[in-house]
C-alpha cells in the first residue's frame, strides 16, 4: 500500500506520533511518504491511504493542515483518508474537556469540507521544557484542572503508542 502522511505540530509531539506511524507502515512493508504541513506535501492523489494529523492549540487546529486539506478536499473524500487529532484532553475524565475536544474537531471538519474514514483522538504531551513564561504558567493550570502533572521541571508524554499502532494497523487492514 502506498501511505501519505501529512501532520502539522507545535511542539512536536504530533510529529513524533507521524514518524512513528511511518515506522510501523513500513516495517509491515508499505510505502510511506511523510511530509510537514508547513513543507510542500504532495497531492493525495495516487495515494492508496491518506492520514493527516494535526495538534489542538487554543481550540484550533494549524492553519497549514486546513490550508492542504481544503486545497485537496475533492480528491480526499474519493480516497480512504483519516485523521488523528493530537491533543490532552482526549487523557481527561472532564466530560466538559471531552466536549469540547469533540466540538473543535466537528468544527474543523465541517470548515474544510472533509470526509475521513475514520478520526482518532490521541493523547499528547506536556512539554513544559518547550513552553515560555506565559504558557508555561497556563499549561501548567490547565494540567492541574485535569489532574496532570504540574511540576514543570519536566515533560510528560501521555500518548499511548499501543493505541496509536492499533488504529494504523486498523486502517492498513494489517
Amino acid at each position: 500500500m502506498n501511505v501519505l502522511i501529512v501532520y502539522g505540530t507545535t511542539e512536536g509531539q504530533t510529529r513524533k506520533i507521524a514518524r512513528f506511524m511511518k515506522d510501523e507502515a513500513e516495517k509491515l512493508g508499505h510505502k510511506v511518504t511523510l511530509s510537514d504541513s508547513t513543507d510542500t506535501p504532495p497531492s493525495p492523489e495516487g495515494f492508496d491511504l491518506v492520514l493527516i494529523g494535526a495538534s489542538v492549540h487554543m481550540g484550533k487546529y494549524q492553519s497549514s493542515v486546513i490550508h492542504y486539506i481544503k486545497e485537496h478536499v475533492e480528491t480526499l473524500n474519493k480516497l480512504d483518508s483519516a485523521f488523528f487529532s493530537v491533543n490532552l484532553a482526549s487523557v481527561s475524565k472532564d466530560d466538559e474537556s471531552i466536549k469540547e475536544l469533540e466540538q473543535i474537531t466537528a468544527k474543523f471538519l465541517r470548515e474544510t469540507g472533509w470526509k475521513p474514514i475514520d478520526i482518532k483522538q490521541i493523547a499528547g504531551a506536556l512539554l513544559y521544557s518547550q513552553y515560555d513564561f506565559f504558557k508555561k504558567i497556563m499549561m501548567r493550570m490547565i494540567a492541574k484542572h485535569e489532574g496532570r502533572s504540574t511540576d514543570t521541571s519536566g515533560d510528560y508524554e501521555y500518548t499511548d503508542w499501543t493505541e496509536v499502532r492499533v488504529f494504523l494497523h486498523r486502517l492498513l487492514k494489517a
